[in-house]
């Protein structure tokens, strides 16, 4: 059995936090000009400054499935590790469908009907759209896996300088075969690798981390604000994308510091987060039902420096108890990878 890795787990309760927070945030987005400038750039400041969550954990997976020395075994694979995340994706998408069709008018069954027709190239609600970069990343992991088998350090971080400037290009706008999704994403892979086995784990080597991931948001948030008073309405260009240099800086300081104090957190401390670490994709997966009167009834209305924590609070902790109450049943845990 694997050792537990305590600062995986809070490096997947921080993501889980920060991807609640966008959701969340998200009514008060396009309302440039119509809420008070002051409430409008709280929920933007945050928004740039969450992007990394998936971003982070996608590099989690890279660190732990990079690391893996075990020989390749294609059923195990496919069981275990696809087959895990595939067939959960598969059934909330049909009921994330269903779900698509009810609003304050009732149900809409040709509005469900049309979004499941879509998915395929679609995510029948907002927040599955991950899996549909995720669930591809499976099938470059045993490629990376044997790279990082045959050949020396050095290959790997040239790779990954490679893919690091490419996403500095297409931060950019300068596209090219490098701007290919898969690409891009698969990049955080070896990259997670790299941050958990080779960089040396000291104040000095965090720090700088922490000066290109604090440098990354103020970057951010100015170019967000910037073209957006510009263009008289919310933009962004591609500065909240999750496949660009300034997010990847952000996710990789994120990484840095919770691998810093996560191995040293008190026990009591270290239970809950276990426990939240736990659930941590079951809450990605159902908190947008609770968000779900958040945007029907507009109780997202005040100011966002206390309405964006509050309803993570109610959402993140609904969402929790209810993947703790699915996980308790074999009828209802496969439910979440």
């Amino acid at each position: 059995m694997r050792n537990r890795v305590k600062f995986f787990d809070l490096a997947r309760c921080v993501a889980a936090v920060a991807v609640i927070a966008i959701h969340v945030l998200a009514p008060y987005r396009y309302q440039f000009g119509d809420i008070p400038f002051n409430e409008w750039f709280t929920a933007i400041s945050v928004n740039s400054v969450s992007r990394w969550a998936v971003p982070v954990f996608i590099l989690i997976t890279g660190a732990l499935m990079l690391s893996d020395k075990r020989e390749f075994d294609l059923g195990y694979y496919m069981r275990r590790r696809l087959g895990k995340v595939l067939v959960p994706f598969v059934a909330w998408s049909l009921f994330y469908a269903y779900f698509s069709g009810w609003s304050l008018h009732g149900f809409d069954a040709a509005h469900a009907t049309q979004v499941l027709t879509n998915s395929l190239d679609k995510a029948t609600y907002y927040h599955l759209g991950f899996f549909y970069y995720f669930i591809p990343l499976y099938f470059v992991i045993p490629l990376y896996q044997l790279f990082v088998r045959r050949y020396d350090d050095w290959a790997l971080y040239a790779l990954t300088g490679l893919w690091l400037l490419t996403t500095g290009l297409f931060l950019l706008r300068i596209d090219g075969l490098w701007s290919a999704q898969l690409w891009l994403y698969s990049g955080l892979l070896p990259l997670g690798y790299i941050l958990y086995q080779k960089v040396p784990l000291n104040r000095r080597s965090v720090f700088v981390f922490v000066v290109l991931g604090l440098a990354a948001f103020s970057a951010t948030i100015y170019q967000v604000v910037q073209m957006s008073l510009e263009a008289n309405k919310y933009a962004f260009g591609r500065w909240l994308s999750y496949k660009t240099l300034n997010t990847v800086l952000a996710a990789s300081m994120v990484f840095m510091v919770c691998r810093y104090v996560g191995e040293n957190l008190s026990e009591k401390t270290d239970k809950v987060v276990s426990f939240i670490s736990q659930h941590s994709l079951g809450i990605y997966i159902l908190h947008p039902i609770f968000l779900w009167p958040m945007n029907e009834f507009a109780w997202y209305e005040g100011h966002p420096v206390w309405m964006i924590p509050i309803w993570i609070v109610i959402s993140g902790s609904l969402s929790l108890a209810a993947s703790w109450l699915l996980s308790r049943s074999t009828k209802t845990a496969w439910l979440l990878p």
